[in-house]
This record gives structure tokens, sequence and C-alpha cells, in this order.
């Protein structure tokens, strides 16, 4: 039986992070992964994929758009055949990448199933038979899986996930959207740029639920042009098979509604993958939806299992993933007690326009009473902004009226998950409204928005008129 300092379970930005930090403090690691290739879901069926195919969409709406520039294209044409091969290549590219980082760092790496016998033993399934590890320590990183729920499962591949409607197997004619979040409008952004007739249907009364709603107007506005409909409040009552589509059924507006589409992508949230680890055969516990229980260590209640990433709960992103690998790793190897803090998690969502926030939202604050003064710059008054034609964009600062520290940034408009980055070292270094008014920002850029959003604050902002007196 082989034996290790610490066994990984899971190759995502979480697993391998953790994987790979504890190799660099200079303990033995065994990198568990049932794909063959690395990078988990993110990297395979997820943010990768999803943001490549993303892309393609904004390069045939660029054209689309172009004419009244004097730029005018034809019909653009899609080879799917090469799409994918390009978008696997990117895959292919990165998974090759990590697994080098891997060897380069010493990390052994196993692909297989891994099953915990007991508290310091994990059994992993191989295509070359059952092999048995010793471990002192162990991280459970195995992520999540979109959720399906039974009634829609059809076993009908015209039912998708974001998994499969990330193969992009055609473009079809129409297409259903179950959920109104950001995997359903990513995805709805992808197919309407490529030519579906996309239909989204969403119980709540908004889309992008718990994002500010300065923030999803333009995207709304966005979706009611390129989707044929975004109907909110209503509900997905039965999907049957009906020949070469997919009968619904649904509810809106108090009418009951049948209707034929070529696919349905169901996106209604994801599912830990916490079954069929052994995990009931240690101390560690889960909660009722299936998710680890863990503190602030990541540590579970078994002392020799940490979880890490979308297993352990909370927000399902990969860089929240990647952060609570170097605290659970800083506390397996005693380099000092890290404890998972409320760090600001920065959220992007990659519709168009994108929208991107860090740290408090106004509905949050206005949710648990905290005073707040919200300052906005509107990009009509932004000159790169309109040089990209992009002129549907906010960027908006959440300001503590005592001490003027930003608690937080939310940013809609062409970019913002690049941008989002200053945001979150503001809040993260408690900076206040002035530091960010007083530091230069490069003109023309977008960055700029920042600074004028600060300087909106105190009445001053060069390009935007306010009566507020400047201070």
């Amino acid at each position: 039986m082989d034996s290790t300092d610490i066994v990984v379970i899971g190759a995502g930005p979480g697993g391998y992070a953790a994987a790979f930090y504890a190799a660099d403090l200079g303990r033995k690691v065994v990198l568990v992964e049932r794909d063959p290739r690395l990078g988990g879901v993110c990297m395979n069926r997820g943010c990768i994929p999803s943001k490549a195919l993303l892309n393609a969409a904004h390069t045939i709406s660029a054209a689309k758009e172009s004419a009244h520039r004097g730029i005018s294209f034809g019909e653009p044409t899609i080879d799917l055949d090469r799409l994918r091969s390009w978008k696997n290549s990117i895959l292919e590219k990165l998974g090759t990448g990590i697994a080098s980082l891997a060897k380069m760092r010493g990390v052994t790496v196993v692909h297989g199933r891994g099953y915990f016998e007991d508290s310091s033993t994990l059994r992993i399934e191989t295509t070359e038979g059952q092999k048995y590890l010793k471990f002192e320590k162990a991280i459970v990183a195995v992520g999540s899986r979109p959720a399906l729920p039974k009634a829609w499962d059809l076993g009908n591949p015209r039912v998708m996930t974001s998994t499969e409607a990330l193969e992009i197997a055609d473009i079809p004619e129409k297409l259903l959207v179950i959920g109104g979040g950001y995997i359903g409008m990513e995805l709805g952004t992808v197919y309407a740029g490529m030519g579906s007739e996309v239909t989204v249907i969403e119980a709540l009364d908004t889309i992008l639920a718990g994002a500010d709603p300065d923030l999803v107007r333009p995207v709304a506005a966005y979706a009611k042009k390129a989707f044929k409909e975004v109907r909110l409040k209503a509900k997905v009552l039965e999907l049957k098979t009906a020949g070469k589509q997919i009968k619904v059924t649904s509810e809106y507006n108090g009418n009951r509604m049948e209707e034929l589409y070529d696919r349905v992508l169901v996106s209604v949230g994801r599912s830990p993958n916490g079954q069929d680890l052994g995990l009931e055969n240690t101390k560690a516990q889960k909660d009722e939806k299936g998710f680890l229980k863990v503190d602030e260590r990541m540590a579970t209640t078994d002392p020799n299992i940490y979880a890490i990433g979308d297993i352990a709960g909370g927000i399902m992103l990969a860089h929240k993933a990647s952060k609570e690998a170097r605290i659970a790793i800083d506390n397996l190897c005693g380099e000092g007690q890290a404890v998972n803090r409320d760090y600001v998690i920065p959220a992007v969502v990659f519709t168009d326009p994108e929208v991107a926030w860090v740290g408090l939202t106004e509905a949050e604050a206005k949710q648990k009473g905290i005073a707040v003064v919200v300052a906005k710059f509107p990009w009509a008054a932004s000159g790169r902004a309109l040089t990209y034609d992009r002129t549907d964009g906010l960027t908006k600062l959440i300001v503590e009226p005592e001490t003027e520290r930003l608690l937080g940034v939310g940013i809609v408009g062409h970019g913002a998950g690049e941008l989002i980055g200053e945001g979150a070292v503001a809040i993260e270094m408690g900076a206040t409204v002035h530091d960010l008014a007083a530091i230069v920002h490069p003109h023309p850029t977008l960055s700029e928005t920042l600074m004028e959003s600060a300087e909106a604050f105190f009445g001053y902002a060069t390009h935007v008129y306010s009566k507020k007196k400047a201070h």
C-alpha cells in the first residue's frame, strides 16, 4: 500500500491549487482525478469552454453591429466542427499545462475514483484495478454538477444541462432556456449569437437574481433585443418528447401554454458531488443539501479531512475554491492559523454586457439595515465606451457614510469582469472613496469610470454635472 502526506480528491481549480501549494511547501502529495484531463468542471465543462463560445458569439454580434460604422460583412457561416475543435484545443492546452506543473512539482497524479475506506485510507478505482493509499490528511475538492430535476430527465439528448450545451452538437432553431441565472443567460447569449431563437423562462421576477438591479437592467435590455422572449414569474410544468422536438407545457401570466422546441437547456442550479465517496466511513458530516460541513479552517468534522470549493458550500466560484485551497493547506502544513474570514469574492456574469460586483450591494445594505451612500457614473459619459459603441454600462460604488470607506463596487458593461479586480483590491485594502478618486487613471480607458464614480461621490466628476457641492 502506498502512502502520502496529503491526498487531494478532485483536480479542479481548488484541488490542483491545493496540491501544488502543498508540494511547494515540501509535502508529499497525491492528486486523484476521475477525468482523463485535469482542470475539473471549470476548465473542461464550465468557465473556460463557455468563455470560448461567448467570444465566438460576440465576434458574430460585433460583425453584425458594424454596418453603421461603415464596415459591412456578409452573413457569417459557422463550421461547428472547427468551432468545437478550436474550443477543445484550448482545453487540451490548459489541461496539458496543469499536468506539466504537477510533474515539475513532484505531485503524483492518479486517474480514478477515490473512495474513503476510513479516515486514513483511500481506495482508488482505476482502469488498471484498485489501488490503496494511506494518507495523513485529505482534501475533498470534488466540485458540483448541473442540477436536473427527475421530472425533466427524459433520457433525451435534446434536454440539455450546461455540460451538453457546451458541446454545441448543433445550433437549434428554437431553444428554451429554463432558468435566468448566470449559466442560463450566458449560454442563451451564446446560442442567440449563433442564430438560435432563444426563449428564457424564469420563475422569479428578475433575471440574474442576487445581482444589483441597476446592473441587471442593461443585460435585460440586451436580452429583450437578442432573445425571442424572457418570461419572468413563469413556470415549466412538463417536458415530453415529441418526435424530434420537446413539447413544453408552461404557465405564464395565468395562461397554460404548450410549445415545441428543438432543444431545452435546464439551468436551475448545481448540486454537490458528495455521493459515492465513502464519506460515511469517516467522521465527516454533510448538511441537509449534501455539502460537507467545514469550519473557518476548511476542516470537516473529521480531523483528517478538509473540504474546499463547491463541495464545501457557499458561492460556487473557481476563485473562491482556489482561495480556500490556500487556507486549507496553510492549516494542514502549519504555516499559520489561516481562517476563511469574510474575504471579498468578486462575481462576474459573462453576459452581454458583462456584470461584475464585489463586496456589498445596495440591496444587501438595505436588507441588513446598513447605511450607505451610492455613487454612480454612467458610461454614456465615457469617451472610451463611445469608441466601443457600448454606452450601456454603469459603474457604481457603495460607500460607508462616516468613514467614506468603499464597501462595494458594481460594474455592468463591456469588459466589466476585467475591471472589477480594481474594486476587489480597493475593498480588501480598506481604501476610501477619496483614495480611489485621487489615483490617476489612464485616459481614455474604461477604468476611468471607477475614478469618476469616486469623484461623483464628492460632486466634482469631470464628465458628469452634479448639483452636489464638492467636499
